[in-house]
């Protein structure tokens, strides 16, 4: 078999392990030693190749910034912050139609800001705003829908887990990409907004008809005391992080260990956080970063066994070949991310798919920091696509409501990942959304 072969096999056997239950980084990393082996026909130079690869891949300052920024985000969460986001975005929206609704994207929106992991932005609202939203009226399909699709907004707005991979990955700067996410994060922010009023208005047998918020009874000082001290702490702690990277202040690996560290103080100091949680958040941060480190490991082997196979090269020359140009080769990657958005993770679309498609994006001249942010962007969609759409499974593992099924939660899921898709065919055409603050 002629490298080209051995390369086109090896994506094949890599679904294929995937698809069967094999975890994707043994899969990468066993896919990536047979197929070197195959290459040189000589299994102790596959090893050594891979030995070499293991060594290089986390060795970088920048992978701090992995730990540091997930220990921040799994703080945040155990504090219970995400209840006091939810409840100041439910007093500013309160007498708008769709305003609890509202209120659960402006607070996942925050809640991002601070924690960049989508799941436990899933997990927390879940608890949070689905039984409160259908309280008041709200169908349980469209209550679980909004937390599942404003959850996605956690990998786009800075800091995120997927722009750090991306980051990675295509050695591109970590500060650009987050400063890149600020313009799809708000966009997208507001488009939630915008639908969810078009729906409620105009689909009210979708969304159920809720009734107006009863508000507690409290004196106006005492309301603009109580948001005061919600909000207070989270803003300073995204202006701390956020504002360190973007003045020049931090490095991206800098901000994270000052906002962890401040997130523990804010914790510690609403009496919410103790010593046993810390351990326990430690504990799970450990076990998070091991599983990240590993996967960026074998992703470094899969993409020295492509590079060996000639493949990149290959499919570089033959789509230039083909003058399908800029956006031909983009509908085409956007559309087998979806595809494979519907059985993998976001993180598993990104290690297979990046190692052989950065080369055609540098040889077509496009921004790999608006790359960045399509890829990222494309790949969330299948977050909430069936069967696999990671963010409904956490929501229906959170719920404790039996009477929402699992295709309820996907049904009302589907308009926010259109809404998506039509952000995204924004993005692709006036680049300016992402690339216009840096």
């Amino acid at each position: 078999m002629s490298g080209i072969e051995i390369g086109l096999a090896s994506l094949a056997a890599i679904l294929i392990l995937i698809y069967t239950g094999l975890h994707v980084a043994i899969a990468l990393a066993l896919v990536s030693f047979v197929g070197i082996w195959l290459l040189r026909d000589n299994p102790e130079q596959a090893a050594r190749i891979l030995s070499l690869a293991a060594r290089e891949s986390i060795s970088s300052y920048l992978f701090g910034v992995v730990p540091l920024f997930v220990l921040m985000g799994l703080v945040v969460s155990r504090a219970d912050i995400g209840r006091d986001t939810f409840d100041v975005a439910n007093r500013a929206f309160r007498r708008i139609r769709g305003g609890l609704g509202m209120a659960t994207v402006g607070a996942n929106s925050i809640f991002a800001a601070i924690t960049g992991i989508s799941i436990a932005s899933a997990a927390v609202f879940s608890k949070v705003a689905v039984p409160e939203m259908v309280r008041i009226g709200y169908s349980r399909r469209f209550a679980a829908g909004v937390v599942a699709g404003s959850s996605i907004l956690g990998m786009m707005i800075p800091p995120s887990l997927l722009l750090i991979l991306y980051g990675i990955i295509a050695e591109q700067s970590v500060g650009r990409l987050f400063i890149a996410g600020i313009g799809p994060g708000i966009l997208l922010s507001v488009a939630f907004c915008v639908g969810i009023w078009v729906m409620v208005r105009y689909f009210a047998g979708f969304t159920g008809t809720p009734q107006p918020v009863e508000e507690r009874q409290m004196s106006a000082g005492a309301a603009a005391r109580d948001t005061a001290s919600k909000l207070l702490p989270i803003v300073a702690l995204v202006v701390l992080v956020l504002g360190g990277i973007y003045g020049g202040v931090f490095t991206p690996t800098e901000a994270g260990a000052i906002g962890a560290l401040g997130a523990i103080i804010i914790a510690v100091a609403k009496r919410r956080f103790g010593p046993r949680a810390l351990w326990g958040v430690t504990l799970e941060t450990g076990h998070i970063t091991a599983a990240i480190c590993f996967l960026i490991i074998a992703a470094t082997m899969y993409s020295r066994f492509l590079a060996l196979s000639g493949l990149p090269v290959f499919m570089t020359q033959w789509i230039i070949g083909m003058d399908v140009g800029v956006y031909g080769f983009l509908l085409f990657y956007i559309a087998v991310l979806i595809l494979l958005g519907t059985i993998l993770d976001s993180s598993s679309i990104m290690l297979i798919t990046l190692p052989l498609v950065l080369p055609v994006a540098a040889a077509l001249q496009m921004d790999l920091i608006w790359f960045g942010i399509i890829t990222v962007l494309a790949v969330e969609i299948g977050l909430l696509t069936p069967p696999l759409g990671l963010s409904v499974y956490v929501i229906k593992g959170a719920l404790d409501d039996r009477s929402i099924s699992l295709n309820d939660v996907f049904v009302g899921a589907a308009p926010f990942a259109l809404i998506m898709l039509l952000i995204l065919i924004l993005i692709v055409a006036f680049p300016w959304i992402a690339t216009g603050l840096l």
